[in-house]
């Protein structure tokens, strides 16, 4: 199976790097699939959206909720940029963590828009 080098960013951390058979996000213009040998593109990552990627060893598929950012796709690699990204996992512990302050109740409203969005697409 064709492989496609991966890697998830966001401003404070690397979230996942590797080799991946496909990768899904909400964009702006659309939910985009990447697979290798995929044309380049740029694309704008909506807010509150999910981004799946599917290891090229067979593992599970990881859903990531994202924050504004970009997608790029070149012949080599995709590279996913966020201004904020969480493992779908992570979610309801961050949302059990966030304090009473103005900054984290930001924070944790976001937080529930995410786990609503990785919800919607897993629906899908």
């Amino acid at each position: 199976m064709a492989e496609i080098t991966v890697q998830l960013v966001s401003v404070d951390r690397e979230l996942w790097s590797g080799q991946a058979s496909t990768v899904t996000a909400q964009t702006t213009e659309g939910e985009i699939g990447v697979l290798p040998g995929h044309e380049p593109l740029l694309g704008q990552l909506v807010n509150n959206g999910v981004v799946t990627i599917t290891p090229a060893d067979g593992s599970e598929k990881l859903v990531a909720a994202v924050q504004d950012g970009f997608l790029s796709v070149t012949a080599e690699k995709v590279t996913v940029l966020a201004d904020n990204a969480i493992w779908a996992s992570e979610v309801d512990e961050a949302h059990s963590e966030a304090n009473l302050d103005s900054e984290d109740e930001l924070e944790k409203a976001r937080a529930e828009s995410a786990l609503k969005a990785v919800r919607r697409a897993r629906g899908r």
